[in-house]
């Protein structure tokens, strides 16, 4: 696990100034404690930071390959690159290192771009061919490792995997994208198809980007992709061994350390998983880590002791409260962008406990978008069977009349707040499960803006990318459009960016085994039955862990990773939540009505209505353009 950063002329080829790539990766420095090397030759500069994990004293980067043809830099881990390293020794490729990065570039030679999908594991890199002097830049399948690039105004190209390191650069335009303002509030966070600052792109997971002198930059080109379209065959015993197989597989793999290594803990389904199969295949205790709220009906510790002691492992756990909201600043450092996932605050925490013991710890991210564990998914199949049933030409009256009177009733039980399912009902699948997933409906987002952001918008809605995204998905239902949309959409802009930038400030390595792309393929392709049944997500995976794990774990309902942020700006911080509207940044920006802000403050302490995730959301992006100088 590492940080890398390089400058590549598109046009003519200058010389690269080491400083500048230092500086780079100095404002990424956390990434990789252990080691800073730099290369530069005529038209381009690599440099890469390390976090040392295998072969900790014999892959040093950038790294040339065997034949000194090739330079690479590398972020993440090869999973299989033992089994690769013999492959490419039976076609005579030789290796001074135990590593992997220097399978990747054995592999490039051999391969070249078709390199890629013979690679298992999670990786940004980069590889500067001086043979044919091509720069070549490659993001693994999910998007677990990051990868930011930017045009120059001197034909340079800069990437990093952090926008810190691109901000570092003296000729990146710190311009802010109004379009990424709209995309941030709609879902809190900014997708990869944008950046906060303008110009600034992402590469996209399954994509890879080649480089040539005097040639244009060229669009990325998609290099995996997952389909939801066919369905496995067989008997559902057959199914769950296979999965079973799979599953011990990945954890397996992702086991392979010579440094000390652990979980995350939460007492749920997916991580009590990757727990229960790491036990199975250690014959040393598992380190494990949890962490635990201030507020009874948000706290899982006890869930994750009884699993820890479950597979006896080496647990500990602490407590979140309300006074860690004065890290919301070194939070805004953490992400760059603005960034409004509550939970980040627990994850980096659990990562800091985590690295009081070990350098690399695996997580259970990735299950719920692959095996339907959202209750929104189960909503989703619900209401597409409604919408089968009735055409939307009565529908859409019927449903949205009745959506448009019905109150927003923050304060009811669960099954009275019927007005977004009613919204999501008048609406098309795709539209609805977008409002469904969303943080802040496109209705009230209209309210909050100024005549002049309104303007800068024009006519995008940041849900637009989304209902495109399910259209073109290939797959069979509703249920499969959803989860497509997961996957490539919500996974790596909001759930893995919150875990690789969580991890990485404490310089933790985090793994997730339930991401293993094999294991991923093999879920899309499960008849929907076999992923929600009777009301349950996840089916077939509780299933195939019931010979491991107690029912109470595998089926009680799903908290989720959440931070109370609800209940801290009615209390403690409630001072905080009146402060936004009148936040020098944001009046600065002049992008939002004041006293709507007001209001929504005001709203929420009084307890008339639920505004936590907006005015979370709208203190991260006061603190994120504070960051920024904005």
């Amino acid at each position: 696990m590492c940080g890398i950063a390089g400058i590549f002329h598109l046009s003519t080829p200058k010389p690269v100034d080491p400083a500048r790539i230092e500086r780079m990766c100095a404002a990424m420095a956390h990434r990789g404690p252990d080691g800073q090397g730099v290369w530069t030759a005529p038209g381009v500069g690599l440099g890469h930071l390390r976090l040392s994990i295998i072969d900790l004293a014999g892959s040093p980067q950038p790294m040339a390959s065997s034949d000194g043809r090739a330079m690479l830099v590398f972020n993440g881990e090869i999973y299989n690159y033992r089994e690769l390293r013999e492959e490419l020794r039976g076609h005579g490729a030789t290796f001074e290192t135990d590593g992997d990065s220097e399978v990747i570039l054995a592999a490039w030679q051999r391969w070249g771009p078709d390199c890629l999908p013979r690679l298992h594991g999670m990786f940004a890199f980069a590889i500067y061919d001086l043979s044919d002097r091509t720069l070549f830049l490659a993001r693994d399948r999910l998007g677990v490792k990051p990868l930011f690039y930017a045009p120059l105004s001197d034909g340079s190209l800069a990437f990093a995997s952090e926008l810190k390191g691109l901000i570092a650069h003296p000729l990146l335009r710190r311009e802010i994208d109004p379009l990424a303002v709209e995309d941030y509030l709609a879902w809190g966070y900014v997708p990869d198809h944008r950046s906060i600052l303008a110009g600034v792109h992402k590469l996209p997971a399954g994509h890879s980007l080649l480089l040539r002198h005097d040639v244009p930059l060229p669009a990325p080109r998609q290099w995996w992709d997952v389909s939801f379209a066919e369905r496995h065959k067989g008997r559902a015993a057959d199914l769950e061994a296979e999965l079973l197989h799979l599953l011990r597989q990945a954890v397996t793999s992702r086991m392979v350390s010579d440094v000390p290594l652990g979980a995350f803990l939460s007492g749920g389904v997916d991580s009590s998983a990757v727990v229960a199969l790491m036990a199975e295949a250690s014959s040393n205790p598992v380190k494990t880590c949890t962490i635990g709220f201030d507020v009874a009906a948000l706290d899982e510790t006890s869930y994750a002791s009884e699993v820890a002691n479950r597979f006896g492992t080496d647990h500990r756990a602490r407590q979140v409260s309300p006074d860690d909201f004065d890290h919301v600043d070194t939070l805004a450092a953490m992400f760059d962008e603005p960034f409004a996932d509550a939970s980040a605050l627990p994850t980096w925490r659990v990562c800091q406990l985590a690295r009081e013991t070990v350098t690399v710890a695996l997580s259970g991210d990735g299950a719920d978008e692959a095996f339907a564990g959202y209750r929104r998914h189960k909503f989703q199949h619900s209401e597409d069977r409604l919408r089968g049933l009735l055409p939307q030409g009565l529908r859409g009256p019927l449903f949205g009349g009745l959506g448009a009177i019905y109150p927003k009733a923050d304060w009811a039980p669960r099954p009275l707040r019927a007005k977004a399912t009613l919204q999501s009902l008048s609406a098309s699948s795709e539209t609805g499960y977008a409002r469904a997933v969303g943080v802040t409906p496109p209705e009230l987002r209209a309210q909050l803006y100024s005549p002049e952001f309104l303007r800068l918008r024009g006519d995008y809605r940041a849900e637009q990318p989304w209902e495109d995204l399910m259209r073109s998905a290939p797959a069979r239902s509703g249920l499969d459009r959803a989860q497509y949309a997961d996957l490539k959409f919500w996974l790596p802009g909001d759930i893995l960016t919150k875990v690789d930038r969580t991890s990485m400030a404490v310089s933790l390595e985090a793994r997730e085994p339930l991401l293993d792309h094999r294991l991923i393929e093999f879920a899309a392709g499960l008849p929907e039955g076999l992923r929600l049944k009777r009301g349950q997500g996840k089916w077939l995976l509780k299933k195939t862990m019931q010979r491991y794990l107690p029912d109470e774990i595998l089926f009680r309902q799903k908290q989720g990773f959440v931070t109370p942020i609800a209940q801290w700006f009615r209390g403690p911080l409630a001072e905080s939540a009146r402060g936004i509207a009148a936040s020098s940044a944001l009046a600065r920006t002049g992008w939002f009505e004041p006293r709507r802000l007001g209001a929504l403050a005001e709203e929420h302490i009084a307890g008339r209505s639920d505004h936590g995730r907006l005015l979370w959301q709208l203190l991260m992006l006061d603190r994120s353009l504070s960051k920024l100088s904005i």
